[in-house]
């Protein structure tokens, strides 16, 4: 049981409460004006409990305001530059994501076309990264990167098992993943959930990610595979993807070992194609086996979709993909999730029908503009000193300035959060944990006019935390917002 503040286990049920003028009996409090509204099923409480299933029903304006005027208190999702999450859609994405939100994404009989618009996505990304036959490319949605990430690792690991698979089953080889210390967590999550050794590069000096030569050191005949990421969480910058290949060419030139790459393009595999075409990081390179992209980041949807694609069949060992009937017909799934909504697939299918290649430019490069503008107003403040500018993913990092003694980042943090910013204050992975940062994600809906408004209000904030005698500390809980 989650017993939360100012209720005891009797407030929770309905019964006596801890601090009655906090939580009012633990009880939600309904407006007058809706208790007039006769209940067709025989009339409602007036004061429904929070924590258990109300005895009797309310009524559907009841309920709503209830839930509606709890949810006001939330941040305003447009101010959120914490978040690489798609805050904003066109009003029809909106209308057809809302047509669509009873179709089940499993469900491939029943709701053909929905299935058909999810292979057109599936093909018009394989054509996006130069897959060697994007009509016959391999590739599935999902709720998100996460899952992309634990798919695709898991396809490391089961071909590398097929390779190892004498030594892997007596017991005598435990299989590792090598990928930079500043990898979202799902790859942690993975290796912890499957079983497999993290070896993490470590980062030093003003390198913020992997280093090629450093992740070849790592492998050996247990490695299923580097992760090499086309965008960091931590600071938006571009992991050298063909130079990790190259360090593992020379690699197996030297030893025979073979180790594939997969590439994390949460965010970047949705803007380097369109901005930084001549960057050389996705299947031209033979070495990439897989990659996923997060639909509702740069793909520029609202949250709940991902998509993990391979560069041919044999990347994918079909063990790993499995056959259903009893939805109807003989249905190939692989996936983590089975019921999942169709409304964010139909809406990927109509923004890339919607904008097309140049359409996608625009966007993602206004977004960089915004960034590279914003960073920079930002450095001229005298007060900051940035990490990255914004010129690879629409993201920056940045710190405070050598003298800068009065504040640190968590104190801005902290006051931009009363004039309704979320930036996220954090500090750096293990080797650089000494170094503590702001990052600003900019997306599709941070206009340059709302740059501005950032700029007036951080310019409004700073004279008084020039003031302070100090930093006021980090807080107990640093939220990090490093999400999929």
């Amino acid at each position: 049981m989650v017993l939360h503040r100012g209720e005891d286990v009797r407030g929770v049920h309905g019964g006596v409460h801890g601090g009655r003028s906090a939580r009012h009996h633990g009880r939600l409090a309904v407006n007058p004006f809706l208790h007039g509204e006769a209940d067709p099923v025989g009339g409602m409480a007036a004061e429904p409990p929070r924590h258990r299933l109300p005895d009797g029903p309310m009524a559907p304006q009841a309920a709503y305001q209830v839930v509606h005027d709890e949810l006001m208190l939330d941040g305003n999702s447009r101010l959120n530059l914490a978040t690489f999450v798609t805050t904003w859609m066109e009003p029809q994405a909106a209308v057809l994501m809302s047509e669509c939100r009873d179709k089940n994404m499993i469900d491939k009989d029943e709701y053909p076309r929905t299935a058909e618009l999810e292979r057109r996505c599936v093909t018009i990304l394989a054509d996006l990264w130069h897959a060697p036959d994007p009509a016959a490319a391999v590739g599935c949605s999902t709720t998100g990167s996460s899952e992309a990430c634990m798919l695709a690792g898991l396809a490391l690991k089961r071909r590398w098992a097929a390779r190892n698979d004498h030594r892997y089953r007596a017991g005598g080889a435990r299989p590792n993943l090598v990928m930079g210390a500043n990898v979202q967590v799902c790859w942690d999550k993975f290796c912890n959930f499957w079983e497999v050794e993290p070896r993490q590069v470590p980062l030093a000096g003003e390198r913020y990610h992997l280093d090629p030569g450093a992740a070849a050191a790592l492998c050996d005949e247990n490695t299923i595979g580097v992760v090499a990421v086309m965008g960091s969480t931590f600071d938006g910058s571009y992991e050298p993807v063909g130079g990790v290949c190259a360090a593992l060419d020379e690699l197996q030139h030297r030893t025979g070992l073979d180790i594939p790459v997969h590439v994390d393009g949460a965010s970047g595999a949705m803007v380097a194609p369109f901005l930084d075409p001549e960057l050389v990081w996705d299947f031209r390179l033979p070495r990439v086996a897989s990659i996923n992209t997060s639909g509702h980041k740069y793909g520029l949807v609202y949250p709940g979709v991902g998509w993990a694609l391979w560069r041919d069949r044999a990347a994918l060992p079909e063990e790993l993909v499995f056959r259903v009937n009893y939805l109807g017909g003989d249905m190939p799934t692989f996936a983590l999730n089975f019921s999942r909504p169709g409304a964010q697939v139909a809406a990927q299918y109509y923004t890339f029908l919607r904008l097309g290649r140049d359409g996608y430019r625009a966007v993602q490069q206004n977004a960089r503009d915004v960034a590279c503008r914003l960073s920079g107003m930002i450095e001229e403040t005298g007060d900051f000193r940035l990490l990255t500018r914004g010129d690879e993913l629409p993201v920056f990092a940045f710190t405070t300035a050598d003298g800068i003694d009065a504040y640190d980042v968590f104190d801005v943090s902290r006051r931009l959060r009363e004039r309704g910013w979320l930036v996220p204050a954090y500090t750096f992975p293990p080797d650089r944990e000494d170094l503590s940062v702001l990052r600003v994600v900019c997306r599709n809906g941070f206009s340059h006019d709302l740059a501005d408004l950032f700029m007036d209000d951080l310019h409004a904030l700073l004279p008084e935390l020039r003031r302070q005698p100090r930093p006021l500390g980090r807080p107990e809980t640093v939220a990090t917002a490093f999400h999929h």
